[in-house]
């Protein structure tokens, strides 16, 4: 298993944030904004594995791409970019010594807090 940082899904989430799609919620309300199992799968179905991928900064090459195991760090519900689930990211990321992906949440919430003055 070797997760490296998704670069598209980066671009994808830097876009959005600069488009303003971003919910500014607090690090605890990923747990409920955080798309379900049932949510991810009708995304898959409606828009494909590749805009799938574009929703999650970690993705193992070492797995098929077209399952959701290839995919790790999802930052937001296939909509908006939601903070928490930056800041929940960048924690699970720094917690696994993924520091690459880590780094680049960091920057994405530092992108956001800015916004927001």
């Amino acid at each position: 298993m070797s997760i490296e940082l998704n670069q598209p899904a980066l671009r994808h989430a830097r876009a959005l944030i600069r488009d303003g799609k971003v919910v500014r919620d607090e690090r605890d309300d990923w747990s409920e904004a955080a798309p379900t199992a049932d949510e991810e799968n009708a995304f898959i179905e409606s828009d494909g594995w590749t805009e799938f991928s574009h929703w999650h900064l970690g993705v193992d090459r070492s797995e098929d791409r077209e399952t959701k195991k290839a995919y790790s760090f999802p930052f937001g519900d296939f909509r908006k970019v939601h903070r928490s689930g930056v800041i929940s990211g960048e924690s699970r990321a720094g917690q696994y010594g993924h520091d690459e992906i880590r780094d680049a949440l960091k920057g994405l919430l530092e992108l956001i807090d800015a916004e927001e003055r």
